[in-house]
Formats: structure tokens, sequence, C-alpha cells
């Protein structure tokens, strides 16, 4: 065999492993998306109907999100508009949690230190009463296993559903869970803490401390 027909010999038999290599990547489709990776597309599922979650919202039996409040709220959250896990309702979130100091809890179904920390909050909320307002942001599409998590730890505080993690996206809270949010009346962020509590004692430091409140 002469140079030339070895070298076209050569080039054929790389040009056909490329397009086999080629196909069996577009037969195996875009890789998942990991749950430390980016945000889903849409709030819950296809599968979370009204008539789906009907079940696992009256075992929840959540409290309703809040009503809107004085003033246009967070600039970073105007627009946002999510779905209230208790009822169903859609919320401005903004509007929501205008002219309160609020406590936004991060957190999703599958993240154990979140299930530790929850109840630490509904025990924070009911020592501080009207002073905070505290909302629990849903992070996952899976809206039923959400709302289950809550029904099963006891936790019955207002719960936003945000499986595109929107507003951990417009305050710019890392990617980590579960994380509190912590907003002046004025809507303005005091700070953003990104770890988990054992007890609502180091909830109240925490918050105190970002609020600027003296120990």
């Amino acid at each position: 065999m002469s140079t030339s027909a070895r070298w076209i010999v050569a080039v054929s038999a790389v040009a056909l492993a490329l397009v086999v290599a080629l196909s069996m990547q577009l037969a195996e489709g875009p890789a998942p998306t990991r749950r430390d990776g980016p945000a889903s597309l849409r709030d819950h599922r296809d599968a979370d109907t009204p008539e789906a979650l009907a079940g696992p919202r009256a075992e929840a039996d959540l409290p309703p999100c809040p009503a809107p409040g004085v003033g246009a709220g967070p600039e970073s959250l105007r627009g946002i508009s999510l779905e209230c896990a208790g009822d169903g309702k859609m919320v401005d979130v903004a509007r929501a949690l205008a002219g309160r100091t609020v406590v936004l809890n991060l957190w999703a179904y599958w993240c154990g230190p979140c299930a530790d920390e929850l109840p630490a909050m509904a025990e924070y909320q009911r020592r501080v009463g009207d002073a905070v307002t505290v909302v629990t942001v849903h992070q996952d599409e899976n809206e039923t296993a959400g709302l289950l998590r809550l029904a099963e730890l006891g936790v019955r505080l207002p719960t936003l559903q945000d499986g595109r993690r929107l507003i951990a996206a417009a305050v710019k809270a890392p990617n980590v869970m579960p994380a509190t949010v912590v907003l002046r009346p004025d809507g303005s962020v005091a700070g953003i803490v990104p770890r988990s509590f054992a007890t609502a004692d180091e909830i109240k430091e925490a918050v105190d401390q970002t609020m600027g409140v003296p120990g």
C-alpha cells in the first residue's frame, strides 16, 4: 500500500471514530441537573397539580402567606410572584414582605440540616411574635415532598414554593442550604447567614446581630 493510501485509511478511521462518538453523545442527551447545580426552570413539577397537592396541603396545614404590607417592598424582589405552598395562591413577594422585619429561610425537602433547623425556626417565630415575620422558601420543584416534609416535622410557617430559586438569585444568596436572609422593614437586606441553626436562641442571636440589635 502506498503512503498516500495509508494516509487516506488513517484519516477515514479518525473521521469514523468522531462520527460514532458524536452519535453516542446525542443519543445520551443532556446531563441531568444536579441538586447543587443550576436551578430548575419551573417552580413545581407537572405532577404537582392542585388536585394532587390537596392532600399534602391538608396534612401540612400551613398558615397563609403574609398579606401585602406597607410600601412596594424590597426592590430586589419586585416583579417576583410565587405560589404560597399552604393554599396555592400566587403571592407578589415584594409587597407581601413590605414594611416588615422578615426572616426568609431557604431550604429544600432533601436537605438534612434544613430539617434539623426548621423546628427551631418555628420556635423562634413563636417567641418573637409579630416583631418578626418568618417565611420559609422551598427551593425544589417537588412541592409535594416539601409539604410532606413540613407535615412530618410539625412545622407550620408561611411557605413560598420557589423551585427556580428566584429569591436566592435576587438577593444574591450563596448556593447553599439552609441559608437565612434577614430583611429590614424598609426592604433592604440586613444580612445573609449561610449556616444552619440548632436552636431558637441561636437564630435570635444571629438575627439580632444582623439587625444591629444590642446584645
